[in-house]
């Protein structure tokens, strides 16, 4: 079983190909039978995977604080 850390980058990397794949081969947005496709919408909620993604790995990194007494 992968682990969190794992999971979130295959989320972030597969999310990344997707986006890189629509991008390339851009679609217009459709409606067929009462039902609408609207493929800017689906790359801004990719985009805000991604995001997600980003900063949840982030906190995984490791991290170092500094700090200073004052006497």
């Amino acid at each position: 079983m992968a682990s969190d850390l794992e999971q979130l980058r295959a989320i972030r990397s597969q999310t990344l190909a997707l986006v890189a794949e629509l991008t390339a081969n851009p679609k217009p947005s459709y409606a067929l039978d009462g039902q609408s496709i609207s493929w800017g919408d689906y790359l801004a909620k990719l985009r805000v995977t991604i995001d997600w993604c980003e900063k949840k790995l982030a906190g995984e990194e490791p991290f170092e604080i500094r700090s200073r007494g004052i006497t």
